[in-house]
């Protein structure tokens, strides 16, 4: 299965600009993506039906003709996480659930699935986003927030991800402030320290991002491998 798994350092941290603008990039190229988030809370309801609003810029910006449905059966209300708002809805849904609906169609084109908070973040009643992670052994594009401190939740993610034994595809650093630390070089830092492709986005106002050619490229052609990262102590 051809694909990408995309986490965060946390939650708020732009997946989904990410994941939009690499679903974009892949169309472009008239490859067939296949979004995915299967669990996401914090929808909005509209005429009674709650609507996932990253879900749904998934499937716009990949120009998928399937129903929103398949690319995000399970919804909540609460901004919260969604095995605690899942509790409160009296839903329990386990990892193996959030697997087959990722699973659905994959064999039609390029899996892109997005998880919910963290790459540790409870996902579902019995696991993690890792544990999904695992399960589809797809590559991990790990999204941060470039401010300071971000260094260190980096390299704890990208720690994590090996010991889960996935291949890293790359880490991108989100300028989600426009206002920086004029000092602070978190690129420059990161490549120092770890072996994986680090690329950064600038702060844009309702723009939309240009992912690096090398990402796009180095997803669509080597799907992934599992040669160990490399972390400089």
């Amino acid at each position: 299965m051809q694909g990408v798994f995309i986490t965060g350092t946390s939650t708020e941290v732009g997946k989904t600009f990410v994941g939009t603008a690499l679903a974009r990039a892949l169309t472009q190229r008239n490859i067939k993506v296949i979004p995915r988030k299967p669990i996401e809370s914090g929808c909005t309801k509209h005429n009674g039906e709650l609507i996932p609003q990253d879900a749904v810029a998934l499937k716009e910006a990949a120009d998928y003709p399937g129903l929103l449905s398949d690319v995000c059966p399970y919804r909540f209300e609460p901004p919260i996480s969604p095995v605690r708002a899942a509790h409160l809805a009296n839903k329990i849904l386990t990892t193996e659930q959030l697997v087959n609906i990722c699973l659905q169609g994959s064999e039609e084109g390029f899996v892109l699935v997005e998880g919910a908070g963290g790459f540790y973040s409870p996902l579902a009643e019995n696991g993690l986003n890792a544990d999904l992670a695992v399960a589809l052994q797809l590559p991990v594009l790990l999204v941060a927030d470039d401010k300071l401190g971000t260094l260190s939740q980096v390299l704890l993610n990208v720690e994590a991800i090996q010991m889960r034994g996935l291949p890293l595809a790359g880490v991108v650093l989100n300028t989600i402030n426009e206002v920086q630390n004029d000092y602070m070089d978190n690129t420059a830092d990161l490549r120092e320290r770890i072996s994986c492709p680090v690329y950064t986005n600038p702060y844009l106002n309702g723009g939309q991002v240009q992912l690096s050619e090398t990402l796009i490229d180095s997803l669509i052609n080597n799907p992934g491998s599992n040669k160990p990262l490399r972390i400089v102590r």
